[in-house]
């Protein structure tokens, strides 16, 4: 299994990012797909899932300025970040939910200068 995570970068506080996950090496349209993200020194933090079409969850810390999607055609999970604060600031790691065990990328990084 490869989660290959993108779109990390630096950006002003206000502004948007949008980080994308390519999956490969299992049946992902049939698996939940989100993301969670860790600050050093703090445990890893559920920042969204989406289990399918319309069917999504967030964090309270994110709602209404986070949207995650997928693309049951590329296998691609991706979450629009707007509104971004340096409380965004984070590693983020995209999540591929099996019955087994959650799979996870290997992260990108989002930095937000106040």
């Amino acid at each position: 299994v490869q989660l290959q995570a993108s779109g990390g970068g630096l950006v002003q506080a206000g502004g948007s990012l949008t980080l994308s996950c390519a999956v490969s090496g299992i049946k992902f349209r049939v698996l939940p797909g989100g993301w969670y993200r860790q600050v050093p020194g703090k445990q890893r933090e559920f920042v969204a899932l989406i289990t399918g079409p319309g069917r999504t969850s967030y964090a309270d810390s994110v709602k209404g300025r986070f949207t995650i999607d997928r693309d049951y055609a590329e296998n691609t999970v991706s979450l629009r970040m707007n509104s971004l604060t340096p409380g965004d600031t984070a590693v983020y790691y995209c999540l591929v939910r099996a019955p087994a065990e959650d799979y996870f990328g290997q992260g990108t990084q989002v930095t937000v200068s106040s």
